[in-house]
């Protein structure tokens, strides 16, 4: 008790002096612009709110929350909510993964709507090297065809948040991921695991949210005074990043309908609309991670950037899939990762030159096993470190150069070299060599078979036998 007094005490004083300083400022405006000393102790010294709120007439600073904010309906409806519901002060945080055009005026929207402020954060080279090339490098495909676009940027956003959270003293974390969705998953364990101490809010699953339609929450802005252009009808749901774009709703509810390509692609054409010509395309890998396009040396994002236009073009990387979530339901979505797989298949291709046969195929376990990790939101975890561990040390060797052809959606080989190459023309060609003798395959396949032979005979003499009765 006697140490929890003495906390409070220092908090206090604190606080006071923070006060001081803000009697000196207060032409300026208020609610926002404590002092940081008081920021900091005021969680700790609730207590003391009564004697605040009578020494400073009445004035007493909010608690805050940083909202993931996207710009899109359901963040900006949030912030209006959440001052209502927990009359917080709303910290909103635009973590940019690629998206583009998309953060154009999302300042002065998320202050129409009663933020206090807006971070526009571009996480977009450590999204490319720390989450992107790891996942490149196990060749992690959720399902067989999923690239992870939206899993992978997950962790990196939930990180920055908070970094935010706790640069601001917020008290809470609040995101506008669905209840039925991945996303609510993957934010949440990645806050939980860098701060098990923040709150989080999640709109969707709590009791005070009443909007479950686009109209609803037009109305609900409406109401609170924010005309903003969204259409109740709307379009598909997306979610984008520099490594992919995905698409939801609208006829891709229902499996049975072909999508709307004409309406849907956002990054390329399809491949009947691809050119008539096909158009070569080299890179270099030095230890697993893309140097270079076509002869010139690149920072990843820029690779990312460059095949995307290359890939986009020929109508590469487009695939509708019914995925598995880990809420248990099925959905239906059509993704576009022209540049992502562009290079997934060309260092898979300089990995089939370098790697040997059992080093490879524990590989593709792992890489399976790093794709369900990824797409659960378990990045934060032993597991994804253990993991990723492996891989890179898998990656030494994989160093060279690729080359391939882009024609109508297909990524077509044309050559690869490796100062590290596995591959033996003398050993593998049908010429007759030093280094092989063909005579030795007679021991090998005798003792390769012998669990074959020794079984069959056993059911000869099985047959026999049941013969004579």
């Amino acid at each position: 008790m006697r140490m929890e007094r003495l906390a409070l005490q220092g908090s206090g004083i604190r606080i006071f002096a923070g006060l001081r300083q803000l009697r000196q400022q207060r032409s300026k405006p208020l609610v926002s612009k404590f002092p940081d000393n008081v920021h900091a102790c005021m969680g700790r010294a609730v207590t003391l709110r009564p004697f605040l709120y009578h020494i400073y007439g009445g004035l007493i600073m909010k608690e805050k929350v940083v909202l993931a904010y996207s710009g899109g309906l359901d963040t900006t409806a949030i912030i209006p909510w959440l001052k209502e519901n927990y009359d917080y002060e709303v910290i909103c945080v635009c973590i940019d993964c690629g998206q583009g055009s998309e953060l154009d005026g999302l300042d002065e929207r998320a202050k129409a709507c009663g933020a206090s402020k807006l971070y526009i954060e571009d996480v977009i080279d450590e999204f490319c090297d720390e989450y992107i090339v790891p996942c490149v490098q196990g060749h992690a495909i959720y399902e067989n065809k999923y690239l992870l676009g939206t899993s992978m940027a997950r962790p990196v956003i939930a990180k920055r948040l908070v970094e935010i959270a706790r640069k601001e003293g917020a008290v809470a974390i609040c995101h506008g991921a669905t209840g039925k969705g991945n996303d609510q998953i993957r934010f949440e364990l990645g806050i939980k695991a860098l701060a098990p101490d923040i709150k989080i809010i999640a709109p969707w699953r709590n009791d005070k949210w009443n909007m479950d339609s686009r109209e609803s929450e037009i109305e609900y802005c409406r109401a609170h005074g924010i005309d903003l252009p969204f259409a109740a009808d709307s379009s598909y749901s997306r979610d984008r990043n520099l490594w992919h774009i995905s698409h939801e709703g609208l006829e891709l509810e229902d499996p049975a309908n072909e999508p709307n390509y004409e309406h849907l692609l956002v990054l390329g054409t399809t491949p009947e609309k691809a050119p008539d010509e096909g158009e070569y395309v080299t890179m270099t890998f030095e230890k697993g991670v893309p140097k270079s396009v076509n002869g010139k040396a690149m920072k990843v994002s820029d690779i990312i950037r460059e095949l995307n236009r290359l890939g986009g073009k020929h109508g590469i990387g487009i695939i509708d899939i019914v995925e598995n979530r880990v809420v248990g339901m099925k959905s239906r979505g059509v993704y576009e990762t022209p540049g992502g797989t562009i290079l997934m298949e060309a260092h898979d291709q300089l990995e089939e030159l370098v790697l040997d046969r059992d080093t490879l195929s524990a590989k593709k376990e792992m890489g399976n096993r790093l794709a369900n990790v990824v797409y659960e939101g378990k990045w934060f975890t032993p597991l994804r470190e253990a993991i990723q561990a492996f891989v890179t040390s898998t990656q030494k060797y994989v160093t060279g150069e690729v080359k391939f052809k882009l024609y109508k959606g297909n990524i077509i080989k044309a050559g690869t070299t490796s100062p590290y190459s596995l591959y033996s023309e003398s050993l593998a060609s049908f010429t007759t060599g030093d280094q092989y003798d063909h005579h030795d395959a007679d021991g090998f396949i005798t003792l390769f078979g012998l669990p074959l032979k020794v079984r069959a005979m056993m059911l000869q003499n099985v047959d026999k036998k049941d013969l004579d009765k």
